[in-house]
């Protein structure tokens, strides 16, 4: 087992001069490159190719041409998902590589990356791959007087995937998943900041046998996205990032009238009821608040609490985040490491300074005095605002929460969908019926009931400024594929 690691550890090293298109390490257009940091130590981790407009019209041609000419479009939902079922069988073997790459990119404790970027997307390869098995091209259909009619689904085509750096390998397989799935091809960038991690899942498709041109990927900075979203060639975007540039996206796309799925920003509420017990819910309400250093969309970052235990809830917040393991994202016991870089860190800490000229700062406040180096903040916890506040309204993307004051059921349901954007959200009760009937009244993509744990099998996605679609679930599919129907 170590010599195998050590083979693809050696693997991706000698490819990081190229990026995978049409099957085949491609030479970049170019010889600019992104160099890559630790972003605890702020230590180089190495360099990759850029990308530009040159390399995504070529992986745009690669995937065009394998969807009209390699028979890949055609092939059976049994036969594709042997492939990707064969692919999950090579992600798995690079597991123990692809979790420290991605944490030494962008903070992620470790613990969290086995579990989100070496696990989940293997466990979501494999879910879709069951989903291609029992596809059926073609159902009949009867109308109410009696016409007989064919309705066809076939693959969209060439599928532009997006993906950020918070969750780059997860969010990387929900649209590799149902895209191989349905037939389609891609052509995939990620974020320059974890571009690393990358090279195994390419190397895993190639090993797996996935036809060449199905899997392209070129990491690029926003103007390679701008023109990979924009290219005549693709049929359909999938992108996940921040709420501004899935508007610039989705104009781009409309103008087109192409299809776009869009998983975007969130600011999403924590509803802790008055009857709960807070020993209990404290550490639930951490990790669906704080999951992933707080760098993920669809965290419980307004915690609204009732006014008559207001004070108790503010110094459990307060008490948990003080208690925190604060560091090395490679260490097992660490709960909470850097933000992803240091542009992000003076974003977040920006915030923090303007919450502390809105509210009371019970926990936190800046940066830890005893991390000299990496782009941490401490987790910071403020008290005594309204939802009026800017910390309550906009999306801050770091260990940041603010402790809102509701009178009762109705009001915390008012101040819950006092928002823009309606991503994730959890409620907090001793009664398990009262708190679902209160997250049933949330206006929300996804909700969690004592706890927030996103489920393969269910869709996930946002409404208002959250984004359009839903990702992990069979409901994915059909956007992915065109539906025909043929009148008989």
């Amino acid at each position: 087992m170590a010599q195998a690691s050590e083979q693809v550890t050696a693997g991706a090293q000698s490819a990081r001069d190229f990026f995978y298109i049409g099957g085949e390490w491609a030479k970049p257009a170019t010889d600019k490159r992104f160099n890559l940091v630790n972003a605890a130590t702020e230590e180089g981790l190495g360099s990759v190719p850029e990308g530009v407009e040159a390399d995504m019209d070529r992986a745009v041609a690669a995937a065009r041409h394998a969807f009209d000419h390699s028979g890949w479009a055609q092939t059976s939902g049994p036969e594709r998902a042997a492939i990707m079922n064969r692919f999950a069988d090579e992600l798995e073997k690079r597991a123990p590589q692809i979790a420290p790459t991605v944490s030494s990119q962008n903070g992620m404790p470790i613990s969290l990356a086995s579990q989100f970027e070496a696990g989940f997307p293997i466990l979501m390869l494999r879910y879709y791959a069951g989903l291609a098995e029992g596809l059926q091209d073609e159902e009949e259909r009867t109308s109410p007087i009696g016409q007989q009619a064919i309705v066809r689904r076939t693959p969209i085509g060439v599928v532009a995937g997006i993906v950020p750096w918070n969750f780059p390998a997860t969010l990387a397989m929900s649209k590799i998943g149902p895209a191989m799935a349905a037939g389609c091809t891609l052509v995939l960038k990620p974020s320059p900041g974890t571009a690393l991690d990358w090279y195994f899942v390419a190397e895993a498709a190639e090993e797996a046998g996935v036809p060449p041109g199905v899997i392209n990927w070129v990491p690029g900075d926003r103007a390679a996205g701008a023109h990979l979203v924009a290219h005549p060639g693709v049929d359909k975007v999938a992108f996940t990032g921040s709420t501004a540039a899935g508007r610039k996206v989705a104009q781009v796309c409309g103008e087109a009238l192409r299809p776009v799925t869009l998983e975007l920003g969130g600011k999403s509420a924590g509803i802790v009821l008055d009857d709960a017990d807070l020993d209990a819910t404290i550490p639930g309400l951490q990790f669906a608040s704080l999951l992933n250093n707080g760098q993920a969309c669809l965290a419980s970052t307004r915690i609204l609490a009732p006014r008559s235990r207001y004070d108790e809830v503010v110094d459990a917040l307060a008490d948990m985040a003080r208690g925190l393991s604060v560091g090395d994202p490679m260490d097992e016991s660490t709960q909470v490491g850097p933000m992803a870089s240091a542009e992000h860190r003076d974003r977040v800490l920006g915030y923090v300074e303007k919450g502390k000229q809105e509210a009371r700062c019970v926990a936190g406040g800046g940066r830890p005095g005893k991390l000299d180096k990496g782009w941490f903040v401490e987790p910071t916890i403020f008290a005594n605002l309204d939802n009026n506040a800017t910390i309550a309204r906009e999306e801050i993307f770091g260990p940041v929460l603010v402790v809102i004051p509701y009178d009762d059921d109705e009001d915390a349901i008012r101040i819950a969908n006092d928002s823009e954007y309606g991503l994730g959200g959890s409620v907090w009760s001793a009664d398990h019926d009262r708190a679902l009937n209160m997250a049933r009244r949330v206006e929300t993509g996804s909700i969690g009931v004592n706890g927030y744990n996103i489920s393969i099998g269910s869709p996930f996605g946002g409404i208002k400024s959250s984004g359009i679609g839903r990702e992990f679930s069979q409901e994915t599919l059909a956007g992915f594929q065109q539906m025909k129907s043929i009148y008989l």
